[in-house]
């Protein structure tokens, strides 16, 4: 990142990204304030301490983001955002405001923090803070130093983001565990150099997402299967399919090689042949049956290292399977603890008995309140067609006296003649001992009976 070569693309003059504020270039009184240097204390003037500190703070990370660099220095960023030949004079202020925060993170202190083995090979790479710095932060001097390298702690974090998902979109991918150098190599592009591909490394430790292991001299990386997995330490399975692949890469390379020199010798025996050197031709020949020959065995070899990589993944593949069938067992066993037939069917039967329950009620609420009085339906159907059969016959008769009150009874009552009267009369008469005159038969003196 910080390299002289580096540091020369960036003009002396302004953003090398060219998206500054407006009013770099429009308000002079306005940057004039913005360049001069911070009061000692916020309290002093608060206003003019937030104003400055808006503008700067936001305007760093930004520059930093649009050069797609983790790391910061004081001197640098100076250097960046020179303007007419003035320097901020604040930008120190800036950055201890950013630490204070947790925005920004001295690269040592970040360093510190990741507890990992392979962070002692790693600590070469790096520049040690030198003793005054070290002195300055005993005795609470809380300036940053010109020279010392601070991390953008968000962008790091984006940085490891993509690194992640670079490995998990490329071939490396098909087995968790990876070279050192083959990675390095693949991130060349997000990485611009080696401190921040050590840096975005040790967040991914952070994160718990890789870890990293020497083996044999060699240091190798195993990542996390899933974007929300941990990664699990490397075991001896890992080494193992790790050596086979190297293996394979060496294999490959080897047969590669031999053809190719399989193909020159071919060459040397056509030229020979031309130039009529048939006993030079014959060993041009020899040689590249023997290249053959060896090329036919690396096959084989290679065959054999391929079919056994491959039944690894098919194994690996069968036990995710398989993990996942155990988890889908317990899960289902775990919702199916308080089941069984018997609960089930007595759950079904309540259900019926409540459902006749409710039947029951619903009936004897549609049936509505009789007040105590019992009625036959039979018997009122049959009054309603004796009703309606004298309706038929002859018209309904009021009474004489309209004032008078009229009643009906839904009884009908049958006519009676006069001589039935009479009769019924008579028969009263003689119970009770005497004789009622009959209407039509002249009057006479009834004689006592002795």
């Amino acid at each position: 990142m910080w390299s002289p070569e580096r540091e020369a693309e960036v003009p002396a003059g302004g953003d090398p990204a060219g998206l500054l504020p407006p009013e770099w270039e429009e308000d002079e009184e306005r940057m004039s304030f913005l360049f001069s240097a911070f009061k000692r204390s916020r309290e002093v003037n608060s206003t003019d301490w937030d104003s400055k500190m808006g503008f700067w703070a936001p305007l760093v990370l930004s520059h930093s983001r649009r050069q797609g660099v983790v790391r910061l220095r004081l001197r640098d960023l100076q250097e960046a955002f020179q303007r007419k030949g003035s320097v901020p004079l604040g930008l120190a202020t800036v950055l201890q405001d950013l630490l204070r925060r947790g925005e920004l993170q001295r690269e040592s202190d970040f360093m510190a923090s990741v507890d990992s083995s392979w962070i002692s090979w790693g600590v070469g790479v790096f520049l040690l803070k030198p003793l005054k710095w070290t002195l300055s932060n005993m005795l609470g001097d809380n300036k940053v130093p010109a020279e010392e390298v601070l991390v953008a702690v968000e962008l790091l974090k984006e940085k490891a983001e993509e690194v992640y998902r670079l490995y998990q979109n490329s071939p490396l991918s098909s087995h968790p565990v990876v070279a050192l150098s083959e990675l390095s190599t693949l991130c060349v592009g997000s990485c611009p150099d080696e401190r921040t591909f050590y840096l975005v490394l040790l967040q991914l430790q952070k994160e718990k997402r890789v870890t990293v292991l020497e083996q044999n001299g060699e240091k190798i990386v195993k990542f996390a299967r899933g974007p929300h997995a941990k990664v699990s330490p490397v075991n001896d399975v890992d080494v193992g399919v790790y050596q086979l692949m190297q293996s394979e890469r060496l294999l490959s390379r080897k047969v590669e090689s031999l053809s190719q020199e399989a193909e020159r010798c071919k060459e040397e025996a056509r030229r020979a042949c031309r130039a009529g050197k048939k006993q030079l031709a014959l060993r041009s020949l020899k040689t590249k049956q023997r290249t053959e020959k060896r090329i036919e065995a690396l096959h084989a070899k290679l065959d054999t290292v391929q079919g056994i990589l491959d039944r690894i993944y098919a194994s690996q593949t069968d036990q995710m399977v398989f993990n996942a069938y155990q988890a889908g067992v317990g899960a289902l066993k775990l919702s199916m603890k308080d089941v069984t037939v018997e609960k089930a069917e007595s759950l079904v039967d309540q259900i019926q008995e409540l459902c006749d329950t409710q039947d029951e009620v619903s009936q004897t609420l549609a049936g509505g309140v009789t007040n105590g009085l019992d009625f036959d339906s039979e018997e009122l159907e049959k009054e309603l067609d004796i009703l309606l059969q004298d309706t038929t016959k002859e018209p309904f008769d009021r009474p004489d006296h309209p004032h008078e009150k009229f009643y009906t009874n839904s009884v009908p009552v049958p006519r009676i003649s006069d001589a039935e009267l009479e009769a019924e009369l008579e028969k009263l008469s003689l119970s009770e001992g005497g004789s009622i005159p009959s209407s039509k038969s002249p009057k006479r003196q009834l004689e006592p009976t002795l």
